[in-house]
């Protein structure tokens, strides 16, 4: 893989900026929209940027081939089960509490992939980093300002999330793996906007909110920027940079989440936080160091 240069770093800090972005979006977007149709309209615009660049760069798409089940299933534990689970526990937390708890993502992954997987078990060194890394999310529960009873299940329901993501990331290691990136990220797209659809007018009654133009803006956002792009940006940094370089986003994730919540949304930032912060990134640094 070509040595990353000024242009692929800024690419990297973007990418990290986006995906850090997109908490107080969601938050945003939670005082206007059910978390279903959150999750549902995200994944429709999504989709739309996706099937775009797919024929742009003529990616062959193969959602409803004889691997539908398979794509179905990743679609659902990938975007669907973790959008929808971000969307509920986001409305009732902070987005930078949000962000950090997403970004323990490589460190429940790690776990996972360690009973799962024949050629990433864990060693003392990962163990140490994920000890680590939740510790420092331990921290956070003893900071009655952050987590409290009033949302401690909507901070488990976001960890929930993130699990699913790690679930999804093992299903594409074993049966996606040479399926294409275009082809995997936008077939699962499809999938997840055809199991959201019907779940949202089951459960929600999306044809009667009266969204703000601020709840409405965030929420495109958040599916053509944070989600469609930020997607794309990353198979292009992955193509070029390979995938060491490009799993650094996870340290930059949840910094801009804090800076975005703390400026934008006026959320408190105590100094525990601060500290877990650290202490959590130092976890992931070590988790990814030995994760060979």
């Amino acid at each position: 893989m070509k040595q990353a240069n000024t242009i692929d770093i800024l690419l990297l800090i973007l990418l990290g900026a986006i995906w850090g972005s997109s908490f107080f979006n969601i938050k945003i977007a939670t005082h206007s929209y059910e978390p279903f149709a959150l999750a549902t309209i995200r994944v429709f615009f999504a989709t739309v940027f996706m099937v775009i660049v797919s024929k742009i760069y003529k990616a062959k798409i193969l959602a409803f081939s004889n691997q539908w089940k398979t794509y179905a299933i990743v679609g659902l534990c990938n975007i669907a089960i973790p959008f929808s689970l971000i969307a509920i526990g986001t409305k009732r937390v902070d987005s930078y509490l949000a962000a950090i708890l997403m970004s323990t993502t490589p460190m429940s992954g790690s776990i996972l992939a360690h009973f799962f997987t024949d050629d990433e078990k864990m060693t003392f060194k990962k163990s140490l980093g994920i000890l680590i890394g939740f510790f420092g999310i331990l921290l956070l529960f003893f900071d009655k300002l952050v987590i409290n009873e009033s949302n401690i299940l909507f901070v488990l329901i976001i960890l929930l999330g993130s699990t699913f993501y790690c679930i999804a990331g093992l299903l594409i290691l074993k049966n996606l793996k040479n399926a294409g990136n275009l082809n995997v990220t936008t077939s699962t797209l499809l999938w997840s906007l055809i199991c959201l659809i019907p779940i949202t007018f089951i459960f929600e009654n999306p044809l009667d909110s009266t969204p703000t133009l601020y709840s409405t803006f965030s929420l495109i956002y958040l599916g053509v920027a944070a989600t469609g792009f930020a997607w794309w940006l990353r198979f292009r940094i992955l193509a070029k940079n390979g995938l060491v370089f490009q799993t650094q986003v996870a340290y930059l994730i949840p910094i801009f989440g804090v800076i975005f919540g703390a400026l934008i949304l006026k959320e408190q930032i105590t100094w525990k936080v601060l500290f877990s912060l650290i202490i959590i990134i130092t976890g992931i640094f070590i988790v990814k160091k030995y994760n060979k």
